[in-house]
């Protein structure tokens, strides 16, 4: 029997934290068991396996990351919308790299249809209509941002840009501008 107040949900948020401790990839139904101090066969009742495990800490990752980043967004446009976006990202994966790991996970399509996933790409061309890009340049274009942004994050957690001058915070506002430059005068195909 599995032990009392023990959900899905509550596995799922102990998972993310557990992420957030050790890495997403060293997140396991046994590891988790032994946070709760429980027999691996009594989580199976609320989870089917790892793989399920990981994709709850995904989705519950993207909800946390979109309702950040809604509430950065509010109110703002153009340049100031695209700097409180990509400092959601930013922000979001220095203070929980696991979870921000779990959030790259590859869903299938059905689960991804369902997540937040859908208001972070929504949230993304909302920026973009700010600059009057139009298909499939606006495709190109949140492609391009997640690129940056992924990228410089994944950069900067892994040390790469710790090692030299100037700061990493004025090189990534510097990129932040390049990026508004690069979207205001979008090159013509």
């Amino acid at each position: 029997m599995a032990r009392v107040g023990l959900t899905a949900e509550r596995l799922a948020r102990a998972g993310a934290e557990l992420a957030d401790e050790v890495g997403f990839e060293q997140v396991t139904v046994s590891a988790l068991a032994r946070r709760f101090d429980v027999k691996v066969a009594s989580l199976y009742s609320h989870l089917k396996n790892s793989q399920d495990l990981k994709t709850r800490i995904a989705l519950l990752a993207l909800e946390e990351l979109a309702d950040r980043a809604a509430d950065a967004l509010a109110g703002r446009a153009g340049k100031d919308a695209l700097t409180a976006f990509a400092n959601v990202y930013r922000d979001y994966a220095r203070e929980h790299p696991g979870r921000y790991a779990a959030a790259q996970l590859r869903l299938d399509p059905e689960t991804a249809a369902a997540s937040a996933g859908v208001r972070h790409a929504q949230m993304t061309r909302a920026i973009l209509r700010g600059y009057d890009l139009t298909e499939p340049d606006q495709t190109h274009a949140v492609r391009l941002l997640g690129s940056v942004f992924h990228g410089y994050v994944s950069l900067e957690l892994g040390g790469g840009f710790s090692h030299s001058a100037p700061d990493s915070q004025e090189s990534w506002s510097r990129s932040l501008d390049a990026l508004d430059a690069l979207l205001r005068n979008w090159p013509a195909p």
